[in-house]
């Protein structure tokens, strides 16, 4: 028996939604949840990143079934990340966005419910910890984040306190289908060796459940992020034309210079945002140092007249 997922009760059961979902345990469980709490009008949307040859076909022929099992309207991508510049991981989420925008504009739906779920946040904030990232930075279960198609959807992912192996024997107690990827189990990625490897040792370590402090320690983190923000919208360090106010960054303790020039690159694009990226930022805020620093993507952090302002 699952626990009580609040957003099935609060969502809106007679709009549309789109449902991500790629034939696992996790996203088919999301979709017979959704069935069954009463949501009527839900989109299947389903893409084939063709990286497992046959067996991603075979995902993407279960995935039509099972929509066309419940009358649910069923979009299937395919796309061919062979050529990619960026990794696996980053290139894949990309495919995903564009896939969602493709999706929401032919069914006037920015709406889009995904099934991350604790595992999931627990191995994203290891790897954002590791990476040097922003705190406990992990997924929010309602996110709005523009495409590089220049749509703007809205992310909603209402299982992120729920257990893979939650989902798993609910499925199994219905006695309800699903496809296994047995890549999940292989080495070859990030995310698996977190999952496989770094989480269960961790447990051995301590004998305590790291997924659960994980998860725990996000919502602090995103409590501490919600008092930051209104810091921020006091602090007023942003001019009409939106450029940072140098003196009013310099009247700032370090702490909110930072996030102020964190909350800056985010809203310009820039990925990547680590502490020694963000100590390169406020070392502008001297005029003894160089007036420019170089971001990522060719992007340049500008500092003159008073004003500090980001030129591509």
């Amino acid at each position: 028996m699952l626990p009580n997922i609040p957003w099935l009760l609060s969502a809106s059961k007679r709009r549309r939604w789109l449902v991500g979902v790629s034939g696992g345990a996790d996203s088919v469980a999301l979709l017979h949840l959704l069935l069954d709490a009463g949501f009527k009008n839900l989109v299947v949307c389903h893409l084939d990143h063709g990286l497992r040859g046959k067996v991603s076909a075979g995902d993407a022929k279960f995935v039509g079934k099972l929509a066309a099992k419940f009358g649910i309207p069923c979009e299937i991508g395919r796309v061919d990340l062979s050529g990619r510049k960026d990794s696996l991981e980053t290139a894949a989420r990309k495919a995903r966005h564009d896939f969602f925008a493709e999706c929401a504009r032919k069914h006037r739906c920015p709406r889009v419910v995904l099934a991350h779920h604790a595992d999931d946040q627990a191995e994203t904030v290891l790897w954002n910890l590791l990476r040097g990232s922003h705190g406990f930075k992990g997924m929010r279960a309602e996110q709005n984040l523009t495409t590089s198609s220049g749509m703007r959807l809205e992310i909603h992912r209402p299982l992120l306190e729920i257990r893979h192996a939650e989902l798993v024997e609910w499925l199994r107690s219905r006695k309800l289908a699903w496809r296994e990827d047995a890549t999940n189990a292989q080495p070859i990625a990030v995310r698996n060796r977190l999952r496989n490897e770094a989480l269960p040792l961790l447990a051995e370590i301590s004998g305590r459940d790291p997924v659960t402090a994980f998860v725990r320690g996000t919502a602090d983190a995103e409590d501490a992020e919600a008092l930051a923000a209104w810091a921020l919208t006091q602090a007023n360090v942003r001019d009409p034309q939106g450029r940072l106010h140098v003196p009013a960054l310099r009247a700032l303790p370090p702490v909110l210079q930072r996030l102020a020039f964190r909350a800056f690159l985010t809203d310009h694009g820039i990925a990547n945002i680590d502490r020694a990226l963000l100590d390169r930022c406020v070392a502008l805020l001297d005029v003894k140092n160089p007036a420019a620093a170089n971001l990522t993507g060719g992007a340049i952090l500008r500092r003159g007249a008073g004003r500090i302002r980001l030129k591509r």
